[in-house]
């Protein structure tokens, strides 16, 4: 029994001698930025590990000297820089906001991947050989697994709090939108490799998270003033020119510089789905208000003005905003929603350039008889479509078709997509051939008794024959299902 107390009593004695001798390692070589783990320092780490309550006091104190140092070695970098200055303290870069939080957080990534490494030689654990950027798995299972994530949570606490005040006073300080918004996406990037590295519930993971959160609110909150200020812009009734103003295309071209950033930030691994998701409320914010002002704000110019061109003006904005979306494969859905404005708009300037262009070539009053005839009363007897009243608007009609109106109109001429243009006037042109067609059918008719209405018909352009009519349009005979 002697014997085993014995024993027992020196063994518990080497045991405190390496506490003290670890002890008095961590205090004074702890100090050192980048530490080297002899393999002393290891054996008597494993040694340790039989007395966990040992342990716990020596790595406390590798804990309390890692945090001063690291603590330490953040403010020098901040401050002062490197060994002769060189590299030049981080806060000189403060006046470029997204170098200076940029620069920090790199900092710190560095230093937590020294720190890891560190610990890894400290407990003896093999590189597991995970790439760069790839998740680290944690099963909780490995009991030194556990010891360095919590030693490196302790490590890293108190430079949590310095990082968070100083990218928090950076993103409140910010005016320009574009700069709010890769601040934000820069700390997402960070957010999500620690996140990857560390673990979800590391305290940096957690402080990074929150920065992160409020980085986009501070981006929203910009955004969205930027949208207030877009409706209460002063519309200037004096202006008549139908292309989008100034502030509309100052407005959009924001949104095209965010759009660049969002795309450049993409990992590789998102799909479709998650890459519209996660630009949706961007969009909305952006867009509505720009929609709304150019749909809503300018009816009062219209009532004031009636000259001015608002439904081209109108389809001229939203054509240029759908634009700067097309390259964006992430904005289809904002896109689809603003070809539905057009093609609403659209429909109605078909419309209301049909009725114009029939005016134009006097033929309007001989269609709408024809077609909206209410009684059983002979064509030629109504007085608009007497036989002197139907030559002369033959006439008028065969005037039109030698006019540049034909091939081209002056009002929509102003629409900046051209394809607009075309489409909208073909369409009219066909619907014209339709309702010419239509009077030929109607004056040859017996019933409405004409004399000689071949005759009458073949007396001007284009003599009664909408195939030629066709041709001077200039519409295929594919238009005709239109």
């Amino acid at each position: 029994m002697d014997i085993m107390a014995s024993t027992s009593s020196h063994l518990e004695q080497g045991y405190e001698k390496i506490v003290r001798w670890c002890s008095h390692e961590f205090r004074q070589r702890g100090r050192e930025f980048h530490l080297e783990v002899t393999s002393t320092m290891r054996e008597a780490i494993k040694r340790l590990r039989r007395r966990p309550e040992l342990l716990t006091e020596a790595l406390t104190f590798l804990s309390q000297t890692r945090q001063a140092t690291l603590m330490s070695s953040f403010i020098t970098a901040l401050t002062r820089g490197g060994p002769s200055g060189l590299p030049r303290p981080i806060e000189l870069h403060a006046h470029d906001p997204l170098r200076y939080v940029g620069d920090m957080l790199a900092w710190v990534h560095q230093a937590m991947a020294a720190e890891r490494e560190l610990l890894e030689a400290l407990f003896g654990v093999a590189n597991d050989r995970r790439m760069v950027g790839s998740v680290r798995v944690f099963d909780g299972n490995s009991e030194e697994e556990d010891w360095i994530r919590e030693l490196m949570d302790l490590s890293v606490g108190k430079l949590c709090v310095p990082l968070k005040v100083r990218v928090q006073q950076t993103i409140r300080s910010q005016e320009s939108s574009i700069v709010s918004y890769k601040i934000a996406n820069l700390l997402q990037f960070y957010m999500l490799t620690m996140r990857r590295t560390i673990g979800d519930d590391a305290l940096l993971s957690t402080t990074l998270l929150e920065i992160t959160d409020v980085a986009y609110g501070v981006f929203y909150e910009s955004i969205s003033a930027q949208g207030r200020a877009l409706l209460r812009v002063q519309v200037d009734i004096n202006d008549t020119s139908l292309t989008p103003p100034l502030a509309i295309l100052d407005h959009v071209q924001i949104l095209r510089d965010i759009m660049g950033v969002y795309q450049s930030s993409f990992l590789g691994e998102e799909d479709d789905t998650e890459q519209v998701a996660g630009f949706e409320k961007i969009l909305d914010i952006m867009i509505d208000p720009a929609i709304e002002m150019v749909i809503s704000a300018n009816e009062e110019k219209q009532r004031l003005r009636p000259k001015w061109d608002q439904p081209i003006y109108v389809l001229n904005c939203l054509s240029y905003i759908e634009t700067v979306l097309e390259p964006f494969a992430f904005t289809r859905v904002k896109q689809a929603g603003i070809r539905a404005l057009m093609e609403e708009r659209v429909s109605s300037l078909i419309e209301e350039h049909y009725a114009n262009i029939m005016i134009d070539a006097h033929i309007h009053q001989v269609a709408e008889a024809c077609s909206s005839r209410a009684t059983d009363e002979p064509l030629s007897r109504i007085p608009s479509m007497q036989h002197a009243e139907l030559q002369a608007a033959l006439r008028n009609f065969s005037l039109w078709l030698s006019s540049p109106d034909v091939v081209q109109s002056p009002r929509l001429s102003h629409l900046t997509v051209q394809h607009l243009h075309t489409t909208i006037h073909q369409t009219a042109l066909e619907r014209m051939a339709r309702a010419y067609g239509l009077i030929c059918e109607e004056v040859k008719k017996p019933a409405n008794k004409y004399e000689a209405a071949s005759t009458l018909l073949g007396s001007e352009r284009p003599f009664g024959q909408v195939h030629l009519l066709r041709q001077i349009l200039g519409i295929d005979d594919d238009d005709e299902t239109r």
